[in-house]
């Protein structure tokens, strides 16, 4: 599976929902592809946010490896599922995606968590290191729900 998670500058909340994710995914044993990207360019080439690497580091993760990058319309067929953090940035993942946009493949990542309820969660980037906390806890917790949903399905299949 690969999973694509997107904010607007991709260096706050995707990169904690890529680094969150792929921590939990091979924890639960899935062989998963996660990236993220942002839908601006702003921050092309920067590693996360610092306070963004801090919280991920105090909670056992290290995503300072990562490098902001541009979402791209290819995206739309290079991943299984895309999750993305606001209903701004669901608007601008379908606008950039033209003619591949797939609404099957795109949710908002709360929905995971309160289906339809189309929540963002918030972006810290003007704020200070308790924000950051925040931001980190509302995606971990739409991860567990990620993990054990397609853990659930896989092991239907089977």
């Amino acid at each position: 599976m690969k999973v694509l998670m997107v904010c607007l500058g991709n260096i706050c909340r995707s990169p904690l929902g890529e680094g969150i994710l792929k921590h939990k995914a091979e924890e639960a044993g899935l062989n998963w592809f996660v990236d993220s990207a942002g839908t601006n360019n702003y921050h092309i080439g920067e590693p996360p946010h610092k306070l963004s690497q801090k919280v991920a580091k105090l909670n056992g993760i290290d995503i300072s490896k990562q490098m902001c990058r541009r979402f791209v319309k290819e995206d739309m067929q290079r991943f299984d599922k895309i999750y993305v953090m606001d209903n701004d940035v669901y608007c601008d993942i379908k606008s950039l995606s033209g003619s591949l946009w797939n609404k099957d493949k795109s949710d908002l990542l709360m929905n995971e968590l309160y289906p339809g309820k189309n929540m963002d969660v918030p972006d810290p980037w003007y704020d200070a290191e308790p924000k950051y906390h925040q931001v980190f806890d509302m995606i971990s917790k739409a991860c567990d729900a990620i993990v054990e949903k397609y853990k659930k399905q896989n092991t239907e299949a089977a």
